[in-house]
């Protein structure tokens, strides 16, 4: 089983960035595709960023040009720079694998609000 480790949520203004990072415990990250996910209230969970083993990458159109998805193999760590960012990128942030496994993680909020 992969245990995730979200952080680097919090407060920020209209406009600024923040970079998410996920510690993934497991033994062949290299192998996943891995994904951001979040969770706005009232809404169903959304995948917003896709990185492939082979490192391409995938984005929502709601972010395509402001969020940048990376990984580092060595550390078993996938990344998600926000830039950019508007009130309604405000969420609940979760990594996990694609497909997702049920073992997710407590995930890191993200609020964005002047």
């Amino acid at each position: 089983q992969v245990q995730l480790v979200e952080s680097g949520g919090g407060l920020v203004q209209p406009g600024g960035s923040l970079r998410l990072s996920c510690a993934a415990m497991g033994r062949s990250f290299s192998l996943y595709v891995m994904g951001w996910y979040r969770q706005s209230p009232g809404k169903q969970r959304e995948l917003v960023a896709t990185v492939y083993p082979t490192t391409n990458t995938n984005y929502a159109d709601s972010v395509k040009g402001r969020f940048t998805i990376s990984r580092d193999n060595a550390k078993n760590t996938v990344f998600l720079q926000m830039n950019s960012l508007k009130p309604e990128d405000t969420a609940v942030y979760y990594c996990n694998l694609l497909p997702a496994t049920p073992n997710w993680g407590k995930g890191t909020l993200v609020t964005v609000s002047s």
